[in-house]
């Protein structure tokens, strides 16, 4: 009786020659390789309007948008991407709906946030962009939505900024506004 043994692969299987009969044995070692995904994170500052993507600490790419009117201001606070949507079907309240196209007031891509009713989104208004227009939603032009809707995936993390703090500063590249407290004498 001869025992042959024959590496396949790197995860060989070994064949065992018993007589007339073959075995498989699984001699599979397995390699486990770790890919950590970026750290991901949509920062957005309402007063500077200005979305930028920041992947492990370094800013990507920055957006200018439209935030929120006074009347509907968009909201601060952390939120995560909950739906992704090419060519959203757009539906006003008291049921009137929008089809995908020219017209549609949500642009080209729809990310919905874990607030509901509240999302970042292109425009049918692109001149709209830099001020504060929409109804509380981030408002970009659709050829920026476009790249960001390629870069983001469900689960990222979106941050709502109201107030202009030194990391918004840093991220933005501009100086912090400078604080109104007086000078000790």
């Amino acid at each position: 009786m001869e025992t042959i043994r024959t590496t396949v692969t790197a995860a060989s299987l070994c064949m065992m020659l018993v007589g007339e009969r073959a075995i498989a044995a699984d001699a599979t070692t397995t390699a486990t390789t770790t890919t950590t995904a970026p750290t991901r994170r949509i920062v957005v500052s309402i007063p500077d309007r200005k979305l930028a993507v920041v992947e492990n600490d370094a800013v990507v790419t920055v957006f200018p948008v439209a935030v929120g009117a006074a009347a509907t201001p968009s909201p601060a606070g952390t939120f995560t991407i909950v739906t992704r949507v090419s060519n959203p079907t757009y539906y006003k309240k008291g049921g009137k709906v929008v089809a995908p196209g020219a017209r549609n007031p949500v642009g080209t891509r729809w990310i919905g946030l874990s607030r509901k009713g509240y999302g970042i989104h292109g425009t049918d208004n692109p001149r709209s962009i830099g001020y504060a227009k929409s109804h509380g939603c981030i408002r970009l032009r659709n050829q920026d939505v476009e790249q960001l809707f390629d870069r983001v995936r469900t689960g990222d993390v979106v941050e709502l900024h109201a107030d202009r703090t030194s990391e918004i500063a840093r991220i933005f590249g501009e100086p912090a506004v400078a604080s109104s407290v007086p000078e000790a004498r």
